[in-house]
């Protein structure tokens, strides 16, 4: 546990932000007010009062509130590290804040603290998976609005390239470097200061065979070696603890010569003597570690000193193995010599020569230092051409090295090389030397630097650039010649007719043409002018410049991009980057736009690109005005030509929205997308209004492109504003609006244009409206549902009804609540316009309020479902599963009823509930017939053809679910409907065999194996706390074998933590029920067996009798005892009498659920109601004549309730609704019900008699016109109940020892049990075909 620091509680002092002048008197006290300096715009007829801080302050203040908010949800999800971290950063940034406040930093110190504060912001809301930050040069935000297309995604680039490093670097400052010099015994393992091992003793010669790392760093290898240390081991502990070091072995990891310690075997020399002596350095240091590193006395004795010495074991031998893995220290002299070259500049010469024999892994190893190396010497020898060749070629040998197959992955450390590490300025010219004066005589050599060409330009251009930015454009015209040099080098050779230059003619056509890619030309070009690549604006900007350049650059452009797919990596990166700079010139004011060559020559070509072409792509529409538009829509020739690329670029478009071009935190470049692309969607949307709407040239699917690329792009996860934080959401109204709107309202204009062609579209279209309309934003909303009516219009003008709609809007409204779409303010929206739509189509009205409520219900039920989903509650998401299950077959929808029927069956076998699962299935069973009809493919069984083959494997699943749940009698049910199948209509000898089998199996289950009985448990869910589905409802469920009562109501309560326990049994009252809490209640209740009808009167074994028990089951009692009238001392039994709840299920335990919720029927609650009112009575007669003292209110409120006509409080209305031919035929069942109803009216006749007689006793003189009308309406009630139901009597009230008659004393309260879910439904257990139960 871990506590909020005081320090983060981000309480910032109120700011008042002033501009007229204020008294000297305020609301607030001075010392928490802090006057700020402010900015006053006007926008319209509005002042806009703007902060005068600075925007870094700005900045972090805006960071600061983000951060906060995130960093109390990440300590209440308990990610300590992650809370730690945020911490930390956020303090340093409220440091940082107050110092820039200060305004006391020199500028130095200034620029420095804003480039770490910019860092630290962009690093966390990188970890913190916020947007990334683009910033310019400066360590500004780069307002989208001010910067290009292309700009812009560079600085995304760039920000996110440094981000990562920076948190690589977080993740290296992270390790411990004080075991920088560590053994390693695998990647990722703990690092140790040392290693051991253990062998037999018996063994001569031991092999260790053990393989570890050694970490040293590269600064401490020249004084470090490793030592091996020898000692016996004891199985004794204490004798283990005193053994000593008898041998040693070391080995130097440097040589003298500075070569690192050579890979492969090393015999090292065992060195013996004194244990302490031998762990002193200086002892062995000196000596030979190797037997080949001279001659080692065998047996000899070393230094010897005071203390002791070191001797030679000539009889002992230590071999290790190692592998060097470095990119700095090298295991060749000739190399090193020629990397130190200045040590021994007399052997430079000859370590150039040496360098051709090298081993190509060494050199690619150690490129960049070599290169280093070679570049250096040229530039030291810049006045000399002594080892200009010998530098040339062993450039030409490293570059031809990398072309080899076996090293071309160095190719990308070859361009990093030239790009961000090379730096010699003079190397051009002793480069362009050799290469201009080649030795064709030679053909090898000549071939080898044809081949190297590519790279020697890219060294030349780069080179000259360097010498240009550093001197100016100086030396242009030498520069200018030795190019032309070159070339007329290059043509002489194509012109010669030479023996040997005709052997190289080809390879010369093959790799100069290849060398000189578009990049190249275009930087030779710009060198040729004095300008630099890197600042296009050079090239492109002088317009004699532009107009020669750009058709060039595009043509070639043209042809690299159409073969980017299959070109070298370097040439796509190339072309691409080529293009973005391009547009990036042209995207500036003081460019006159170009845009529309580009446009034409290439759209077709980037339209089939990705990733920074769609940057390029972008950029390129940007610049597009509508005469742009205008104009590039008329180049194509011909209609189809249009259509084709008006549907390839929806088609693009909404490839690009649904793909995530770039990554999520983009947000500002997806926003400029987005914008780009809507302003383009809506251009080619009119291009469609004026071309392709007539009836005579309407393209559908040019149509439904638009339609989909427009509900794609509304739906897109980056404009779903309701899922970003309030910051986020709030820059993006500000500066980009809320494009759901924009593009929502063109949808819907568009789709009001299509007039009779609307047909068209239903019902493909009704899933993506829905789609769109599900957006939780209003005034879209609103907007958009009017479409249904309309499509419900068309399709009901065209076929009288609109059920085609009706069903994919079901359809699809099932997925997209599921996936998160929808709430009730949506539902009740969708109902409202609907309803107000039909209103002016009276013929129409009904099927759409028909329609209405339909929708209205699956939505109710389906939000509840997606609800549950992510409850723990595994009973209540069951339980809105049976609710969708029953909607889907009520409304006919078999195919969503079967999808929920195995949702529910996947629920039932997460917990093993193999019994439920089996009834479920069983209900898909009963859908199919035994038919050689073919059967549409359902969720189960995909390789069944015919409903008889789907059925029949459905059954053999079930009756292995019966199986393990114990429910052998209804598998064996199963297995007798599959015999007979094979027996009398398939005549499946073999397959009835195995049936037998299995029943017979069953049946001796059924008589061998011990099956525990079930509990049942009564569960109350009580007060407005629980969702609608549980709220003030009784459920019964059915427990697992040997659970407890106690086990199931723990388990229960941890699924609401927050309810209360009730400790009653009864029925809470109405303060628990409207309570905004949650209680719960529950208690055991017991089965009432229902033994079957075949079993009746017949001598069964307790095995089968037992299961009925507890199975089938549909009653389920609760008595409780409770005391009525005095208690006698010496017979308690007297006044005890037991209290009998009745629960009756609609569906049998066991079914689909281990629950069913519990109502009471119209006749039942009159039972109840007039039980409690005869309890009422007696309990208020025993208070009374208990305590002379009580007031007579309350007696005189409920006698007059009952006996006065005018109140209707008495049993009346039980006569009219029950006691009738009509409900005695419909209910021939509810006889002995109704007896029991006329029973209680019979006895309430003496419980009032009495009480009337005890308030006439009590009432005083002012209460008597009231009793007397009290008497006479009881007189009336009397002579008509006793005429109808008999009369009873009651012993004298002034008996206060007496008792009640049995039958008045019984409590008859019954309760039908029926499942909410299941209401209207027949979805409950299944009931077997045969009438036996």
């Amino acid at each position: 546990m871990y506590f909020l620091p005081h320090s983060l509680c981000l309480s910032f002092l109120p700011t008042l932000y002033l501009s007229p002048p204020i008294s000297s008197q305020g609301a607030f006290p001075a010392s928490i007010v802090q006057l700020r300096k402010v900015i006053i715009e006007k926008q319209g007829d509005q002042e806009v009062v703007l902060s005068a801080e600075m925007p870094l302050v700005k900045e972090v203040t805006t960071t600061l509130r983000e951060w906060g908010s995130i960093w109390k949800q990440l300590y209440v999800a308990n990610k300590e590290r992650r809370v730690v971290q945020v911490q930390r950063l956020m303090w340093d940034l409220m440091e940082w804040r107050s110092q820039l406040l200060s305004g006391t930093l020199p500028s130095d110190e200034f620029k420095e603290l804003k480039q770490k504060v910019t860092s630290k912001i962009d690093y966390g809301n990188k970890i913190l998976e916020l947007d990334l930050v683009v910033r310019d040069v400066n360590g500004n935000m780069l307002d989208p609005e001010n910067a290009s297309v292309i700009s812009l995604f560079r600085a995304h680039q760039d920000a996110t390239t440094k981000i990562n490093e920076r948190i690589k670097e977080e993740q290296v400052s992270y390790r411990d470097w004080e075991n920088s010099n560590s053994i390693c015994l695998g990647a990722g393992d703990r690092p140790l200061n040392e290693y051991r091992s253990v062998i037999y003793y018996q063994v001569k010669q031991p092999r260790w065979m053990e393989t570890f790392k050694v970490a040293i760093p590269l600064e401490e290898m020249h004084r470090s070696h490793l030592r091996f240390m020898f000692r016996h081991r004891s199985s004794q502990e204490s004798k283990d603890k005193s053994e000593k070091n008898f041998a040693m072995a070391f080995v130097h990891l440097m040589k003298a010569d500075g070569t690192v310690l050579q890979d492969g075997l090393h015999e090292l020399v065992v060195f013996k003597g004194d244990s302490k002596r031998m762990e002193d350095v200086n002892s062995y240091l000196s000596q030979p570690s190797t037997r080949n590193q001279g001659d080692v006395p065998k047996g000899g004795t070393l230094s010897r000193s005071s203390v002791g010495a070191l001797s030679v074991s000539s009889r002992d031998s230590f071999t290790i193995s190692t592998l060097v893995c470095s990119t700095k220290l090298t295991q060749n002299v000739g190399l090193l010599g020629l990397l130190k070259w200045r040590t021994r500049p007399e052997l430079l010469k000859e370590n150039l020569e040496k360098l051709k024999i090298i081993d190509g892994e060494q050199v690619v190893k150690f490129l960049q230092d070599t290169l280093d190396a070679l570049f250096t010497i040229m530039m030291e020898h810049s006045q000399t051409d002594d080892y200009d060749i010998l530098v040339f070629d062993a450039l030409i040998y490293i570059i031809g090295l990398i072309a080899d197959r076996k090293f071309q992955h160095f190719n990308t450390v070859l361009e990093a090389y030239i790009k961000q590490h090379f730096s010699a300025t003079l190397a051009y010219k002793s480069v362009l030397l050799p290469v201009s004066n080649p030795s064709p005589s030679c053909p090898p050599n000549y071939l080898r630097t044809l081949k190297a060409l590519e790279y020697i330009f890219k060294f030349i251009v780069r080179s000259r650039m360097l010498y240009s930015q550093l001197y100016e454009g100086k030396e242009q015209k030498e520069f200018e010649e030795s190019l032309r040099k070159l070339f007329e080098s290059i043509n002489k050779l194509m012109t010669s007719d030479h023996n040997t230059t005709v052997l190289l003619q080809t390879p010369c056509i093959l790799y100069v043409y290849g060398c000189l890619t578009t990049r190249v030309c275009a930087c030779l070009s710009c060198l040729c002018m004095g300008m630099e690549l890197d600042h296009p604006e050079h090239v492109l900007c002088p317009s004699e410049c532009r107009d020669i350049l750009l058709p060039m650059m595009l043509r070639e452009l043209s042809e690299a991009l159409k073969d980017m797919g299959q070109g070298p990596h370097d040439d796509r990166r190339n072309s691409v980057e080529l293009l973005n700079n391009i547009l990036e010139v042209l995207s500036r004011d003081n460019v006159v736009r170009h845009t529309q060559p580009i446009r034409t020559q290439l759209t077709d070509t980037l339209t089939n690109q990705r990733s920074r072409v769609v940057a390029c792509m972008t950029a390129t529409l940007s610049q597009m005005d509508d005469s742009h538009y205008s104009r590039y829509l008329e180049t194509f020739s011909g209609t189809t030509d249009l259509v084709d690329f008006l549907m390839e670029t929806f088609l693009l478009f909404k490839d690009l929205i649904g793909k995530h071009v770039y990554p999520s935190d983009w947000m500002a470049m997806i926003m400029v997308q987005n914008r780009v692309f809507l302003r383009a969607i809506n251009t080619y949307a009119d291009t469609m209004n004026l071309k392709f709407l007539n009836n005579n040239d309407f393209e559908v699917q040019l149509w439904n492109n638009y339609f989909h690329l427009a509900v794609a792009f509304i739906t897109q996860e980056s404009l779903q504003l309701q899922h970003f934080s309030p910051t986020k959401r709030n820059k993006i109204l500000a500066k980009y609006g809320d494009m759901r709107r924009l593009i929502g309202f063109a949808i819907r204009d568009m789709w009001y244009k299509l007039g009779g062609n609307k047909i068209c579209f239903i019902p493909g279209m009704v899933g993506p409206i829905l789609e769109m309309t599900l957006i939780p934003e209003e005034e879209l909303r609103r907007a958009t549902i009017p479409i249904f009516f309309d499509m419900m219009q068309c399709e009901h003008k065209l076929s009288a009804h609109f059920q085609k709609f009706e069903n994919e809007i079901i359809l699809k409204l099932d997925h997209e609540v599921e996936g998160g779409g929808g709430d009730e303010r949506y539902m009740e929206l969708l109902e409202t316009i609907l309803l107000e739509c039909a209103v002016e189509h009276p013929l129409l009205r009904p099927e759409v309020e028909h329609f209405v409520d339909l929708v209205k219900g699956l939505l109710v039920r389906l939000l509840d479902y997606r609800t549950v989903m992510s409850d723990d509650s595994l009973n209540n998401r069951m339980s809105c599963t049976v609710n969708l299950l029953n909607f889907y077959k009520d409304i006919n929808r078999e195919g969503m009823y079967i999808r929920y029927l195995y949702k529910l069956r996947d629920l039932h076998m997460a917990v093993e509930n193999y019994t439920e699962a089996a009834y479920t299935l069983l209900l898909h069973s009963r859908l199919l017939k035994w038919s050689e009809d073919q059967c549409s493919p359902q969720f189960e069984v995909r390789s069944c053809q015919t409903q008889r083959q789907q059925k029949e494997s459905l059954y053999e699943t079930i009756i292995g679910y019966f199986d393990k749940g114990k429910m052998w009698e209804e598998a064996i049910t199963l297995c007798k409907e599959l015999a007979d199948q094979y027996e009398m209509e398939v005549f499946e000898y073999e397959l009835l065999s195995q049936s037998l089998k299995q029943q017979a199996k069953f049946y001796e289950n059924i008589m061998t194996i011990l099956r525990p009985k079930p509990d049942y448990f009564a569960v109350g869910y009580y007060g407005q706390g629980y969702p609608p589905f549980l709220r003030n409802k009784v459920f019964i469920h059915r427990g697992k074998e040997y659970e407890r009562r106690e086990d199931f109501q723990n388990q229960l309560m941890s699924q609401f933590p927050s309810a209360v326990r009730l400790n009653i049994t009864t029925m809470p009252g109405d303060d628990v029920r409207l309570s905004p809490l949650q209680y719960i209640q529950c208690f055991t209740v017991q089965p009432v067996l229902e033994i079957p009808s075949r079993l009746k009167s017949k001598p069964v074994p307790d095995q089968i009798i037992n299961f009925y028990k507890s199975n089938y089951v549909q009653r389920f009692h609760y008595s409780r005892p409770v005391r009525r009238g005095p208690v006698d001392p010496s017979n308690e039994f007297v006044s005890m009498w037991i209290e009998r709840t009745t629960f009756t299920t609609v569906y049998k335990l066991p079914g689909i659920l281990r629950w069913f919720e519990t109502t009471i029927s119209p006749l039942e609650n009159a039972i109840e109601t007039m039980q409690s009112t005869n309890d009422k009575i007696l309990t208020l007669i025993n208070q009374y004549q208990a305590d002379d003292a009580l007031p007579i209110n309350p007696l005189s409120m409920l006698l007059n309730g009952i006996v006065d006509p005018a109140v209707m409080g008495g049993f009346a209305k039980y006569e009219k609704a029950f006691f009738t031919e009509e409900y005695n035929s419909q209910h021939p069942e509810d006889r002995d019900k109704l007896d029991g109803l006329k029973d209680l009216i019979a006895w309430q006749i003496p419980l009032l008699g009495g009480g009337i007689s005890l308030h006439g006793k009590r009432v005083k003189d002012d209460l008597r016109p009231f009793h007397e009308r009290m008497e006479e309406c009881f007189k009336h009630m009397r002579k008509k109940v006793e005429k109808e139901y008999g009369v009873r009597d009651l012993p004298d009230m002034d008996e206060r020892k007496s008792s009640r008659p049995r039958s008045v004393l019984r409590s008859f309260r019954q309760s039908v049990i029926s499942i909410s879910s299941l209401q209207g439904s027949e979805c409950g257990t299944p009931t077997k075909p045969y009438p036996d139960r």
